[in-house]
């Protein structure tokens, strides 16, 4: 039986052998592509495109796709003066509804609070679009293909049992004093807030190949040390968050990096440029004004110890009711499955946490060079080329995945060698870690089929479409930044938005500044790399912004609600002081550059200290 949700149908032809792929479904009057494989036309034959926006659209055989547009659900045809090729009807939404699964999941989650029913909500939403406004179907669909192949994808797969691995790690070495022992120790230095804010601000700079392995290391770490602190989990997640993607996506070698090089250097090699694309990537780095203030803005913040907007009540409330979560709040992490494996008449030794979770980033960086390196290295590559070389190749799901058993297996001989807990209580220590994610693992599940659903109805090309002619030289970084913060945003996917524009933008910049040498190009590609940063750290259906939540034990729409305020104003002052004002400069004047930093630093502090206010009680100094 035909699938009326598959994006993309493979059609067989009528009279001739020829294959014609055509999208089941298209937006009304946007752009969309009919493919074929090597079309062999006949002496005198014109192969031409009927039922689209001025048809008849000639085929030409040297080509292998045309792109057209639709404004009716009439059949599109493929003929010629010698056969019928093929005939189908597309279903033509009308474009403004591929942004409205999205945005039921978003609006719903923010009023509700209520992330399974306001994410599953997008899902039916879109299908039921897909399945031409039958919300029957929408709902069967919902379940029996997006969700099923959510979890079905292996990639998927993998991160869930990695998540119920890196649980159940947390649990073994809850019960066996570890995380207890890191608090002790770590309390010595770190006896205020200010200390603690800022201390696990570093930890998140310190794990910056991945934002996957930032996020659930650092917030699942010192997550008992700031709760000791009264900082709140609202607070944990934005540090864990705004630390992640950022550090991840202007570090010089991680997973961002190597994903976002290898779609610049094909665009790259297009244009008939052969220089390597990590040249241009380390060029861009001064450019990355939102992922970079980002990070200061969380330095800023414990600095100073101030706060603004719904942070501000949830520090507050925190310090002075000693209530880490808002009344009725839904931590991703359900900490009361952790109470009854706290350690009692255990000795706190710090290193039976530490070695784990050590543990866990080296086999992290091992899984990535087995699972990525060569057979053998080009002769004469330096050590940075090797490592770009390993990072591309490697699966870092996978590692993630081995890195977290075989930390629970170290972290079991330790329990056990040193007769902390028996065999018993070592397994019962980790299931119940690993049942705390079951929630988590759930909104990961269906922020997966949403982001699907979202690619399925077009979201990102409606939102491209609409805003292309907008775009001028001198704006391309702001518009470009904007852009992908909403893409990122709405659909919940950086590496998604980073696909969709830089193969549009990179072309489309070089139409319009006409050297990809420009130093507005730089800042334009750095704006792709920041706006998809920060839909990823503040969208309620990113994964990342999951991650966070769900290492921190925040409920993920407060984390939402709280961290938005902060984002929105480090972006403004990005937008005012980097993107815009570099649009205009084609030769950066020397100083330029660090002059905009400057005053883009001095915003934002002088913003944390008129607008925040210190939380009473605070001990900050």
């Amino acid at each position: 039986m035909k699938r009326f949700f598959l994006a993309v149908v493979f059609l067989t032809t009528i009279g001739w052998s020829q294959t014609f792929t055509i999208p089941d479904a298209v937006l009304k009057g946007v752009p969309f592509e009919i493919k074929w494989d090597e079309l062999t036309v006949q002496p005198g034959e014109e192969v031409a495109i009927y039922g689209v926006v001025d048809a008849p659209v000639i085929i030409s055989p040297d080509e292998n796709f045309v792109e057209v547009r639709k404004l009716d659900n009439m059949p599109v045809m493929v003929r010629s003066n010698l056969t019928n090729y093929v005939e189908a009807t597309p279903n033509v939404i009308p474009a403004w509804l591929s942004i409205l699964p999205p945005l039921i999941a978003i609006a719903l989650a923010l009023l509700t609070k209520e992330m399974l029913l306001s994410l599953f909500a997008g899902i039916w939403a879109g299908v039921t679009i897909l399945a031409h406004y039958n919300p029957l179907k929408g709902f069967y669909g919902a379940l029996d293909t997006y969700v099923v192949e959510s979890i079905a994808n292996p990639g998927h797969a993998t991160i869930i049992l990695f998540s119920f691995g890196f649980g159940g790690l947390i649990g073994l070495i809850q019960r066996n004093g570890g995380l207890a022992g890191i608090v002790n120790v770590t309390a010595r230095y770190a006896k205020t807030r200010r200390r603690g804010i800022l201390s696990t601000a570093m930890m998140g700079l310190f794990v910056f190949f991945d934002d996957y392995a930032n996020s659930l290391l650092v917030g699942n770490m010192m997550r008992p040390f700031t709760d000791k602190l009264r900082i709140s989990r609202e607070k944990l997640s934005y540090l864990v968050d705004s630390t992640a993607a950022p550090v991840a996506s202007v570090g010089i070698i991680s997973t961002w990096i190597v994903f976002a090089m290898s779609l610049l250097d094909g665009e790259l090699k297009a244009e008939g440029i052969t220089t390597n694309a990590y040249i241009y990537f380390l060029m861009s780095i001064p450019f990355s004004f939102y992922a970079i203030l980002a990070l200061a803005f969380v330095f800023i913040n414990g600095i100073q110890g101030r706060d603004f907007g719904p942070m501000y009540k949830a520090e507050k409330r925190a310090v002075e009711e000693g209530k880490l979560l808002r009344d009725g709040s839904q931590p991703l992490a359900d900490d009361s499955m952790m109470k009854d494996i706290l350690p009692e008449k255990i000795p706190l030794r710090w290193f039976n946490a530490v070695i784990p979770i050590f543990t866990v980033v080296a086999m992290t960086v091992v899984g990535m060079y087995v699972s990525g390196a060569p057979d053998s290295f080009p002769a004469g590559s330096t050590f940075t080329q090797k490592a770009l070389m390993v990072i591309d190749g490697s699966d870092s799901s996978t590692a993630l995945l081995w890195a977290s058993f075989t930390a629970a297996t170290v972290a079991l001989v330790l329990s056990l060698s040193q007769r902390l807990i028996n065999v018993r209580e070592a397994f019962d220590s980790w299931f119940k870690g690993a049942r705390s994610m079951a929630l988590a693992v759930m909104i990961l599940i269906l922020a997966w089929a949403l982001g699907a659903i979202c690619r399925s109805v077009m979201t990102a090309d409606f939102i491209v479409y609409y805003t292309q002619d907008l775009i001028s030289p001198a704006l391309l970084p702001t518009l470009t930044f904007i852009l992908a913060a909403a893409i990122s945003f709405a659909t919940g996917t950086s590496y998604g938005t980073m696909s969709i524009l830089v193969p549009l933008i990179v072309p489309l910049a070089g139409l319009l500044l006409g050297d990809l040498n420009d130093i507005v190009f730089l800042a334009t590609y750095a704006a792709i790399i920041s706006g998809a940063v920060f839909g990823d750290h503040c969208s309620p259906i990113s994964d990342t912004t999951i991650l966070s939540s769900l290492a921190s034990g925040a409920d993920n729409v407060d984390h939402v609600k709280t961290q938005l305020p902060y984002a929105m104003t480090v972006a403004g002052v990005a937008i005012l002081f980097g993107y815009l004002p570099i649009g205009y400069m084609s030769h950066l004047p020397y100083g330029t550059g660090l002059l905009l930093y400057i005053l883009s630093l001095s915003s934002l502090w002088l913003i944390m200290r008129y607008v925040g206010k210190p939380v009473e009680g605070s001990a900050i100094h």
